[in-house]
């Protein structure tokens, strides 16, 4: 097939739904508050044909990290992503629900924090589809209760530690000009005017790139190369010679600005999976509101 891109449109997936190298995963999860669980309810009503659910809650997780939804060892989740059928000589499509709970805001976050996780551990073959099932589904397209089901993949990629950042990581960029930290959250959030997390504010020295802008909420896909370039360049993220950190509030929509800095050439961006709730976890942990 053609070199797959970092986003493909409904009408792309449409034309290769019957490729017997595709795997496309539906990454549906559900937020509120801090509570996070995986939508295989919405999977088992209704799916676009031939999707396999993939579990990042309670799958393509740490079992035993204290905070939801961190990366797992390589090796779970090597094992768990050949169990979804993904492995050597296939690719990936990835969608999720694409409308955040309680809120009207749309993006696909969820099924960029798994096209994040498969490059993390050395897969480059994946693809998230813009606008998500959301799209998929207004534009009258076809969607199954039929559980999709793919033969065990052979993965076996490894993993590219550069591409997470640990708090420790975070805690040495500061106060260094060669390095780019991007709170994800909203402008209220990034200037702690909510009670979010155990202490509120952002990260010193964060520029603020609030993931939802990066949509456009009529057309429910990213912007256009040239708007994201117009957003992104005024944080220097898209200096070359710099360092670039993505955070949010726990390394989800942060994967979200990743994307679209992979979009503008920056394949490089490491993403702080504990982000906010790690980072406020510890008191002694600086924050800014300006």
């Amino acid at each position: 097939m053609e070199s797959l891109p970092l986003v493909v449109d409904t009408e792309w997936l449409s034309q290769h739904l019957d490729d017997p190298n595709l795997r496309l995963l539906d990454a549906t999860t559900y937020l509120k508050g801090h509570e996070i669980w995986a939508g295989k309810e919405t999977y088992e009503k209704e799916h676009i044909p031939g999707a396999v659910f993939a579990n990042l809650v309670d799958e393509l997780s740490d079992p035993d990290a204290q905070l939801s939804c961190t990366v797992p060892t390589h090796e779970r989740f090597a094992s768990k992503i050949s169990e979804l059928g993904v492995g050597d000589g296939t690719y990936v499509v990835i969608y999720d629900q694409g409308i955040l709970l309680n809120s009207t805001i749309i993006a696909s976050y969820w099924a960029s924090r798994l096209w994040w996780q498969l490059r993390l551990e050395g897969f480059d073959n994946v693809a998230v589809l813009d606008g998500g099932l959301l799209k998929w589904k207004e534009e009258g397209r076809p969607v199954t209760s039929e559980p999709g089901i793919y033969p065990r993949g052979n993965f076996s990629g490894e993993r590219r530690p550069e591409l997470l950042a640990s708090r420790d990581d975070v805690k040495g960029m500061l106060g260094d000009d060669n390095n780019v930290l991007i709170h994800s959250l909203s402008p209220a959030e990034f200037k702690g005017e909510t009670n979010v997390f155990a202490r509120n504010g952002h990260i010193p020295g964060s520029k603020n790139v609030f993931f939802a802008d990066i949509v456009d909420q009529e057309t429910k896909e990213l912007r256009e190369e040239e708007e994201l370039k117009e957003i992104f360049e005024k944080t220097g993220a898209l200096d070359s010679t710099k360092k670039v950190v993505t955070y949010c509030g726990g390394g989800i929509a942060a994967t979200w600005n990743a994307l679209a800095l992979a979009k503008l050439g920056r394949k490089d961006v490491a993403v702080y999976d504990g982000s906010m709730v790690d980072w406020t976890s510890d008191d002694k942990l600086p924050l800014d509101k300006e």
